[in-house]
């Protein structure tokens, strides 16, 4: 028997976790008399928290995505509610990725390498006719070596990030005139936490995703030199069978665009 898998949907992710939130702190502060700077800022911090509550329950797993999330937004939140602002969210947002960085290449270092507790599953690999392989050839210590160079690898993307989160940051966080009212003041800076939000975002997703595709490349390779196998003995029938269906819708949207083609 057969269990269906939970799998992220990356435009919901997006959407609860970007989109909603900057939508929310540019027009709700607008919007809500008052107290919209707070209620804004409050609902826009609830719904990327309600999300990863969600999420955890429904996959019965954490997801780190959704923890470094929620601790982003949750230190922002807080120092939005203390009326703190400028350098104290410039060297947060600098901070907070070589926090991350940092907490892998400790945990490459003194435990399992980060990878190897993200990738090294029956959804991805074919975990049982790896191992035999490699202790078939005994070099399953370079198993361990391999995953502990592509963790290290991965850590990096977060330095880069926090450099260029700071860099950002600096330019994002300028001092609020003092001469607004409290409203006025939440607002400005509820303005300048959404900019952060979607431009310090591209700061940290796309760097990631590039090294994350350099990274799952390296471990293919190396996987590929330790056992002999090619890459299709490595993946397991899941990842495959996503290959597959991506290659498929690919070519239904071809030979969909070929018969509505009037040269064609």
């Amino acid at each position: 028997m057969t269990t269906k898998k939970n799998n992220e949907n990356p435009l919901i992710v997006l959407l609860c976790n970007i989109v909603l939130p900057v939508m929310i702190l540019h027009q709700g502060a607008k919007r809500l008399g008052e107290n919209g700077p707070i209620i804004a800022l409050l609902c826009a911090l609830a719904i990327p928290l309600a999300y990863g509550l969600y999420d955890y329950r429904r996959r019965h797993k954490p997801n780190f995505v959704s923890i470094v999330g929620l601790l982003n937004v949750s230190i922002t939140g807080s120092f939005a509610v203390m009326h703190l602002e400028g350098d104290w969210f410039s060297y947060k947002e600098a901070c907070f990725p070589f926090l991350i960085g940092a907490a892998i290449a400790l945990m490459n270092r003194y435990g399992q390498p980060f990878l190897f507790t993200l990738f090294w599953n029956d959804n991805l690999f074919q975990i049982e006719k790896i191992e035999a392989r490699l202790a078939e050839r005994q070099n399953r210590h370079e198993l361990h070596h391999l995953f502990k160079r592509a963790s290290d690898l991965f850590s990096l993307s977060f330095f880069f990030s926090g450099v260029g989160n700071f860099t950002l940051a600096r330019r994002i966080f300028l001092p609020i005139d003092m001469a607004l009212d409290k409203s006025a003041h939440a607002q400005a800076l509820n303005a300048q936490i959404a900019r952060m939000t979607w431009q310090g975002y591209t700061m940290i997703a796309i760097p990631m995703m590039v090294f994350m595709g350099f990274v799952l490349w390296y471990l293919i390779n190396g996987l590929k030199k330790c056992t002999g196998f090619t890459t299709d003995d490595l993946l397991s029938a899941d990842a495959k069978t996503t290959d597959a269906k991506a290659a498929d819708a690919k070519a239904a949207g071809v030979k969909s665009t070929t018969k509505h083609d009037p040269k064609a």
